[in-house]
This record gives structure tokens, sequence and C-alpha cells, in this order.
């Protein structure tokens, strides 16, 4: 007789008290999490800017459209925003394939736990569930890092989640994930604020994916962004990052011939106390 084995007879152990999840409405049926290591044919080096944030207006999600493999764009237009439910996106950063299977994986037991309990499961249950999954395949090759927004159930509020493939979970307000996030955060942290309104949320997140594939190789082409309120999520239209760049460098030129000098005055004004800064460091 077959014994499964123990990363599966493990998974569906969850305590009773437990408000969102009962070890019934756990998967019985998961990938292996094998022991064993398979050597890779090439190098896995790959990255993304995938980012999300809370306001007044519910949650902006906003992500780049690069696939990268082995130091090689291997799509330019693929979609790292994944809607998981109704109520629910997923923002997916690490090896796609692994987050393509674990994004229906959860949407299957999510559409399950609808059916047998005649209730949606919330964002919050959501991310406890698919890290309780991800738990067992800890120390393996798995890399999954995922973003869950979507509200509360029975209230107006949103929530935000980050879930990785050793069973981490976080909540927050706010967060960017990938190799362009550093870039991305210093938009963020400067720009998000509880009051923004959509289209400002919206400039915002544009201009953080922007900003994080001008810096980094592995990000870029376009981006995704999506709206997420207490009736559900909204698509916005795909943006190409190049009409972007146009733009800047159309807002600096017009800056500059408006003032020239302005422009002209900072300049003198930095050299100067670049050198006065090298005749102090040489008197001391």
């Amino acid at each position: 007789m077959w014994t499964p084995p123990p990363q599966l007879q493990n998974c569906s152990a969850v305590s009773s008290e437990d408000p969102f999840l009962t070890s019934s409405s756990l998967p019985t049926c998961l990938p292996f999490a094998s022991s064993q290591s398979v050597p890779l044919p090439f190098p896995m080096a790959h990255g993304t800017t995938t980012l999300a944030f809370m306001f007044q207006g519910g949650v902006m999600a906003a992500a780049d459209t690069r696939s990268s493999c082995s130091g090689l764009v291997a799509c330019p237009a693929s979609q790292k925003i994944l809607p998981i439910h109704s109520h629910l996106v997923g923002l997916t950063s690490g090896t796609s394939a692994d987050c393509a299977l674990w994004k229906r994986i959860l949407a299957r037991e999510l559409r399950l736990y609808q059916l047998r309990h005649g209730r949606r499961l919330s964002t919050s249950g959501a991310a406890k569930l698919l890290s309780h999954m991800l738990h067992p395949f800890k120390g393996t090759e798995l890399c999954v890092a995922a973003t869950l927004c979507g509200k509360k159930m029975n209230l107006s509020g949103p929530r935000l989640f980050y879930v990785c493939s050793d069973g981490t979970r976080l909540r927050g307000m706010l967060f960017s994930v990938g190799s362009g996030s550093p870039y991305a955060y210093s938009i963020l942290d400067q720009g998000v604020h509880w009051g923004l309104s959509v289209d400002e949320a919206k400039s915002i997140a544009r201009e953080a994916v922007y900003r994080a594939t001008y810096r980094d190789a592995y990000s870029g082409n376009c981006v995704d962004m999506y709206h997420i309120t207490s009736k559900g999520w909204t698509r916005r239209n795909r943006e190409d990052l190049k009409e972007e760049y146009y733009r800047e460098k159309e807002r600096a030129c017009t800056h500059a011939h408006t003032h020239p000098q302005t422009d002209r005055q900072r300049r003198e004004r930095a050299m100067l106390e670049s050198k006065e800064n090298w005749q102090e460091y040489h008197e001391d």
C-alpha cells in the first residue's frame, strides 16, 4: 500500500482555532517536495519589479512585463499580476513556471472553499492557505514570492500580504519585490500616503516601475496596473514604458528652455561648492 510522503501528511495539520481555515479546506494533493537536487542546465539568472500599496481608494498594484532567464530576455510581454478570484489578485516574483503553477493551485482551492462553505475565503485566509501549502517545500529549489492584494471580508478596507516559498507570511501597507525593488522603494517611500487619489496612486505606481526599469536590466518593456477595491479588481490598460521615457525627456527639455538661467546658476553653485569642499579637504 502506498504511503504519502511526510510533506503531504503534515500539510493538512492546521489548528481548529484558525478562524479562516479548517483541515478539510486544505488540499490533499500537492506537488512533491523532493529532497533530491536536480542540476540546472544553465544559471537561472532572472529578475522583476512588482509593487503594491494601500491608500484610501483601495490597493494599487503594478509590475513590469519582462521575463528573463540566464541574462537574456525570455518574454517581453509576460503577465506578472495574476487574477486569482473575483476579490483577489496576486503579484508574482520568482520562477515563472513555479508562480503559474501555485497560482492555479491557490485559485482552485479558493473555488473549492467557496463551494464547500458558501462564502469566499478572505485575503488573510488565502495568504495563510498559500503559506501552509508552500512551507513543506522550504529548502528546495522552489522560487515563489507572491504579494496578495484583496479586501477584508464584510468590510471595505483593503488587505495586503506577502508570501514567500519558505512559508513566510507578512502583512503590510506597501510591498515591492524583485531585483528592481530598491529603485521602486525610492519613489514609493517618498510619494505614497493614505490620502492619495486614484489618479495620483496610478501615477506613482507607474513612476516607480519606470525608475526601476531604468536602472535594473532584468526589468523593462511595459507596465501592468490593477486597482483593487471593495467591489473587486479592475485592470488598467497596459502602458509602454518607452512612452514614459520620452515624456520624461520632453519635460526635462521644457524645463531647461523655461528656466535656463536657474539651471545654469544651479550648476555653477554645485561647482563652487565642490571646489570649496576640495580646498577644505586639502587644508585639513
